[in-house]
C-alpha cells in the first residue's frame, strides 16, 4: 500500500539547473509511483556550513511510494555527491491548525465578539 511522503533536498549550489531536474527525475523513477509535486526554493543560504559550502540549492518534493523502496531510493541519495542533505519524512496533513467547519468559524467569530463586549 502506497504512502505519502515529503522529501526536502539540498543540493550543491555550483550545479546548473538542468542537472538538479536531471537529479530529481532520476531519483523519483526510482521510486515507480506517480508524477511528485515538485517546489524549487532556489538556491538560499545554508543555515550552517557544510563543509566549505554556504549555499544550497532547495527542492521539496511529495510522492507516494511503497516503503520497501525507500531504501534503495535513500541509498541512491547517499551516494549522488550532488546531494548534501536530505530529509524524506511522511506526510500526514498540512501543517497549522486543523480545517474548521462554517459552523466552528462562525462559534469562534461568537466567542470572540464576546469576549470583546466584557472591556
Amino acid at each position: 500500500m502506497p504512502r505519502d511522503y515529503e522529501a526536502v533536498y539540498i543540493f550543491d549550489s555550483t550545479l546548473e539547473d538542468a542537472a538538479i531536474n536531471d537529479k530529481i527525475n532520476r531519483f523519483h523513477g526510482m521510486l515507480g509511483a506517480g508524477t511528485p509535486e515538485v517546489t524549487h526554493w532556489g538556491r538560499r543560504q545554508l543555515a550552517y556550513s557544510i563543509g566549505t559550502k554556504e549555499n544550497g540549492y532547495y527542492v521539496i518534493s511529495r510522492f507516494s511510494a511503497e516503503p520497501g523502496v525507500l531504501p534503495e531510493f535513500e541509498r541512491a541519495l547517499k551516494l549522488d555527491e550532488g546531494v548534501m542533505r536530505y530529509l524524506i519524512t511522511l506526510y500526514e496533513h498540512e501543517v497549522g491548525a486543523p480545517h474548521m467547519s462554517d459552523e466552528e468559524l462562525a462559534a469562534a467569530a461568537r466567542r470572540d465578539d464576546d469576549d470583546d463586549d466584557e472591556d
